[in-house]
């Protein structure tokens, strides 16, 4: 392997308002698994392989002006819905995207307290 090869995505940065609140969301809405804070302002969760860090502004990004999260499901109507009764706002309900050649892609999205786009999606096969 070639040692400045890129093996994968690690950590992806979100900034927030709260991260308090922004914890709670991702965690006890979407069920991230809560990793540890490193301070008041920084919040780490793990999906998957890749960490989702929370953070306020500091010098850089503005809340709810962030690129899209997308996460994977592998029930992408039952995660919609459990997200939306456990306070997520709801933003599309789950449906077809594109057929491709070996699956269907599903999406949904909801919105995190800051107004962040949370995609949500299935690949069925």
């Amino acid at each position: 392997m070639n040692d400045a090869a890129i093996t994968d995505l690690g950590q992806v940065a979100l900034t927030v308002s709260d991260v308090a609140r922004a914890k709670a969301f991702y965690r006890d809405v979407l069920g991230l698994t809560f990793l540890f804070d490193a301070g008041p302002n920084l919040a780490f969760l793990a999906a998957g392989g890749v960490r989702l860090m929370l953070t306020t502004p500091q010098g850089a990004g503005e809340v709810g002006k962030n690129s899209a999260l997308y996460f994977r499901t592998p029930a992408v109507d039952a995660m919609y819905r459990t997200a939306v009764e456990r306070g997520a706002t709801p933003e599309r309900e789950p449906g077809l995207t594109a057929k491709m050649p070996d699956h269907e892609l599903w999406m949904a999205f909801v919105r995190d307290p800051d107004g962040n786009l949370v995609g949500l999606m299935e690949e069925r096969r």
